[in-house]
């Protein structure tokens, strides 16, 4: 098995290994963890392309020793001109989820790497913006090696995507689905890469690249507008935070998934697991009829922070946890609805030699996002927004100006021991599951972080390219925990042994001693990078 990497002067992981090894680049050229983080960000949109775009959304969980934990929310709201009429005259009953009509958000991610290079300057930060985009430019113009995942993602969508305006012209070569190892060159998002460089991150919102951003979408009849980029800028928040035996977890606030995460590690603290196996039936259904508590909470509270009826930090007060508890039998499978769907997403985290730790996560939703791509600019923009519902009621409804649903969430934890750690994962309803499954091997049950990663994982729900409600497992779980689980009234269905459904997990945690050690997901593209 991958054994874990350890260092004691900083490190990245990724699940691609260049992004990884960009980060630490800048780390080596004593860049902190925010700038490392931008270069990872940059370089995995380019290398990483179905999995993420500079065209989607992002979000920042941050650390800096002696300091509060903060977060940057970076997704983009509805256009200020949509509304459920604008897709019922066109005779939609729901939003689609390709093509123009569903690029109705504004992409909020570089929006954050801004919010993010502010913080950074407070740290003393100091490499300029070129140096910081440096690796992904050049993977842009000189071309990057394409993956499996990439080709084996692109085959399966190509029916949906290869009519989309600049889809093939972009992502296929010579009119074919690249191969494993074929080379692909990204020219216009180069060109882009660097205008960035030049003019600065605002340019993409309020400059020479938002004119350019917002006339091509407007061609292309997306309903985002020159006016819906100028007013957009990303917000600095206050994350949730859960109270742990073992220390304080952070994740991101609304509208995304944070709060499930932390519900289920809180119900997780009060059922004793570690009184089970890692691999054990008891265990994966105690993860799992947790997950179906914090899911009922997100299906009926979790939406854009501005719209909630509710504080999410009431979620995690301890008699609230208490009572959630009492609802998860041990010797029943609760009822189980109908997963969120998918979500084509990287995380990814960075702690530098001074203990500062960034958990971030980037995303354009679906795989290839809406797929339309703006032949200027190179610009694959994300789906996000067709996860609004044009019922009036529903509580994620689509207004004007409104945030969707994330499942994204970035997270953070600094134990009582003195560890800071980060750690998240891809894989919309899977990415708390494995969140959960990560933190607690690694933190519970004491596994190393690679250990934590490369074992065995479950996922209730859907993930990206999967649309089945079932529990899966991989197949290197035990036929006993199976069976059991069965017994217990889950649907089970077993998948491959190494299955991407479950995610592209990564995490990375900081000893009081200074030395680190991180783990990265054989199940992708990933890498560990530490100096």
């Amino acid at each position: 098995m991958l054994q874990t990497v350890r260092s004691t002067r900083g490190m990245a992981v990724a699940p691609h290994a260049l992004a990884a090894q960009a980060a630490v680049d800048i780390l080596r050229a004593g860049g902190n963890a925010i700038e490392a983080m931008i270069a990872a960000a940059s370089t995995i949109a380019v290398v990483y392309p179905h999995m993420n775009s500079i065209g989607g959304d992002g979000f920042w969980t941050i650390s800096c020793p002696g300091k509060p934990v903060v977060a940057i929310e970076a997704c983009g709201a509805a256009a200020g001109s949509i509304s459920s009429d604008y897709y019922t005259a066109k005779g939609f009953a729901k939003i689609p989820s390709r093509g123009p009509d569903s690029a109705n958000t504004v992409a909020g991610t570089i929006g954050g790497w801004q919010a993010a290079l502010d913080i950074s300057k407070e740290w003393g930060g100091r490499l300029p913006l070129g140096r910081l985009l440096e690796n992904a430019i050049f993977y842009a113009e000189d071309g990057i090696a394409v993956t499996r995942s990439q080709s084996v993602t692109t085959t399966k969508k190509l029916g949906e995507l290869q009519a989309i305006p600049g889809f093939a012209e972009t992502f296929l070569v010579n009119g074919k689905v690249p191969q494993a190892g074929d080379r692909m060159r990204l020219a216009q998002l180069g060109k882009t890469l660097r205008a960035l460089a030049d003019d600065g991150l605002d340019s993409f919102y309020r400059g020479r690249l938002a004119a350019s951003i917002a006339k091509e979408l407007k061609a292309l009849g997306s309903p985002v507008s020159a006016e819906d980029l100028a007013k957009y800028r990303a917000t600095v928040r206050k994350p949730l935070e859960l109270q742990h035996s073992l220390g304080q977890i952070y994740n991101m606030t609304p509208p995304t998934q944070g709060l499930v995460s932390l519900i289920i590690l809180g119900l997780l603290d009060r059922l004793d697991i570690n009184r089970f196996g890692p691999e054990s039936a008891e265990y994966i259904h105690c993860v799992v009829e947790a997950t179906k508590q914090a899911f009922m909470i997100r299906d009926s509270h979790i939406t854009d922070l501005d719209f909630m009826d509710a504080d999410p930090q009431s979620f995690l007060a301890p008699d609230h946890l208490d009572k959630l508890t009492t609802a998860i039998r041990m010797d029943k499978a609760l009822p189980w609805g109908q997963g969120k769907g998918p979500a084509d997403t990287v995380w990814m985290g960075v702690i530098d030699g001074e203990g500062r730790a960034v958990s971030f996560i980037q995303s354009i939703y679906h795989e290839y996002g809406s797929g339309i791509v703006l032949s200027e600019t190179g610009l694959n923009w994300q789906n996000r927004g067709c996860s609004f519902s044009l019922d009036p009621q529903h509580i994620n409804a689509l207004a004007p100006n409104k945030k969707p649903f994330h499942t994204l969430n970035p997270a953070l934890a600094r134990l009582n021991d003195g560890r800071v750690m980060v750690y998240g994962t891809m894989g919309g309803d899977g990415q708390p599951q494995t969140q959960a499954a990560v933190f607690t091997r690694y933190a519970v049950y004491n596994q190393t972080m690679q250990a934590a990663i490369t074992a065995p994982r479950w996922l209730l729900g859907r993930t990206w390219g999967d649309d089945t409600d079932s529990l899966k497992l991989e197949g290197r779980f035990p036929e006993e925990t199976r069976r059991k689980l069965e017994a217990l009234g889950h649907e089970v269905e077993m998948v491959e042994d190494f299955d991407e459904i479950v995610g592209h997990a990564g995490g990375i945690a900081r000893f009081a001693n200074g030395v680190l050690e991180g783990g990265s997901d054989p199940r992708s593209n990933g890498g560990v990078a530490g100096f």
